[in-house]
């Protein structure tokens, strides 16, 4: 069997699609990557008659996806399959057009046991974790048991993406992930939603063996060089005592310096220790919010001011870079609130602060109960891809531009916090526009750059980075 997935652009390694195309190819099916980017992926699927058509969305990203797949599937009859996180928490994707099945969670298995019953001849609707189209009707079938050890899984297939997307197989910073899964229930995620789905079907939270992270990490490196690892995990430091395995052995057998997440509460003096030892050169943490009520009450974060401030200061102490990431125009807040989470984040001294405009997604609580109390307008279709370009609920057209504003501002502002009184007073209340955004991103870029994920670069490759990230909505 034939299976084709095809993305739009890649911004890093999908890695999803990686791993559903090392299991289908492990049980013995050809797979292939268009990116629209640089080919057209009806004019692939014409030429390769694949007979499955594989699509990883987000909220955002599904609209343009659909009407990809319905152009498919006008010149090749095949099999349109969507998974990712928009299919699994709006199920309600089954009944659009261009649809014949969606993936609900973890996909390897299913795909396999889709990809071999098609390939037989033999397929019926009953395949855990898949909601179908059949004789008019939709099928809804359970998920099946979580993969409890990830290293029995085949590791990603990054030949698949770096073949078909130069950049990121050039690229000298490379993303990793070492476990699934996050033990916290914060509203505005997709984590507490998708523990419920999986709810008695195993360990929710689970992390691949060192050694497999390590033999990963060896084997990218020698085939296509590296010089900066990104893990990707949500909570990268929740296992201590796997990490204190990984502090003793990464600086031995990898050395390279690296970048993960952590969660605030759990920065303490040992894990500090732990991280300065396997030689991690930056980390982002979560602040979300600065006021207290809505951190803890609206967003369940369960995290005080105080261990905020704790772990800047420790990771400062350290010389460990740090990020945060930080929401503003949330439901049932002020624009005071906003400029609250701004005074944190000066207190904080990070080395970027990163905000986003708040989004709904579908099946979180918090996305649940703003679309519940009619906070915001239209449905989840009429969502756009980047999160944190407009606020969809209902503020005044003034909030509204204050909102867009203060995103642009917001980390040159926690910079320079002197500049404030003028951004306050006269720019946030100018119309959005080109030189806002263009400030933004060099202020990122550069940030990121030099003290987040700092590589050398040749003068060509400085030149290609800005160009895709300028290109890059986000």
């Amino acid at each position: 069997m034939r299976v084709l997935f095809v993305v739009d652009q890649i911004d890093y390694e999908p890695h999803g699609i990686m791993h559903l195309s090392s299991a289908l190819k492990a049980a013995g099916h050809e797979v292939r990557l268009a990116v629209a980017k640089y080919q057209d992926p009806v004019q692939v699927a014409k030429e390769w008659r694949p007979g499955i058509v594989g699509f990883s969305v987000i909220t955002g990203s599904h609209q343009k996806y659909l009407e990809l797949s319905r152009r498919i599937k006008q010149v090749v009859p095949a099999f349109s399959a969507f998974g990712g996180p928009h299919p699994t928490f709006f199920p309600e994707m089954i009944e659009a057009e261009g649809v014949d099945g969606i993936c609900i969670g973890e996909g390897e298995e299913a795909l396999v046991d889709l990809a071999n019953a098609l390939d037989a001849g033999t397929f019926e609707p009953t395949i855990p974790n898949w909601h179908f189209k059949w004789n008019g009707e939709i099928v809804r079938n359970p998920v099946r048991r979580l993969q409890a050890d990830l290293d029995a899984l085949p590791p990603p297939d990054r030949a698949l993406v770096y073949d078909a997307d130069p950049v990121s197989r050039t690229s000298r910073i490379k993303h990793f992930i070492a476990g699934r899964g996050c033990p916290y229930r914060c509203t505005y995620c997709f984590n507490h939603a998708l523990l419920e789905l999986y709810r008695g079907k195993g360990p929710f939270v689970r992390m691949r063996s060192v050694t497999s992270v390590l033999e990963e990490i060896k084997l990218v490196r020698e085939r296509y060089g590296l010089d900066f690892v990104i893990f990707l995990d949500d909570t990268f430091i929740v296992i201590r005592k796997w990490l204190r395995e990984f502090a003793e052995r990464y600086p031995r057998e990898i050395g390279l310096p690296f970048f993960c997440n952590v969660r605030a509460n759990l920065v303490d003096e040992e894990m500090i220790q732990l991280l300065s030892r396997a030689g991690c050169h930056s980390v982002s943490m979560g602040v979300e919010v600065g006021n207290e009520r809505v951190r803890n009450e609206l967003l369940q974060r369960d995290m005080t001011r105080e261990e905020i401030l704790n772990a800047a200061r420790l990771l400062r102490q350290a010389g460990i870079q740090f990020t945060t990431t930080n929401m503003i125009g949330l439901p049932n807040t002020t624009f005071e609130n906003d400029l609250e989470t701004l005074d944190l984040n000066i207190e904080c001294k990070p080395a970027y602060a990163h905000v986003m405009i708040f989004q709904p997604y579908p099946r979180t609580a918090l996305g649940e109960y703003t679309r519940e109390h009619d906070l915001m307008y239209g449905s989840f279709d009429d969502f756009g891809e980047v999160a944190w370009d407009d606020s969809v609920l209902k503020f005044s057209p003034a909030h509204k531009r204050k909102l867009r504003n203060l995103q642009r501002f917001f980390a040159i502002l926690v910079e320079w916090p002197a500049l404030r009184p003028f951004v306050e007073r006269f720019l946030l209340n100018l119309p959005t526009n080109w030189l806002y955004w263009l400030i933004y991103k060099l202020w990122k870029g550069y940030a990121l750059k030099q003290r987040v994920h700092p590589v050398r670069l040749s003068l060509k490759e400085t030149i290609l980075l800005a160009w895709h990230y300028l290109r890059i909505k986000s």
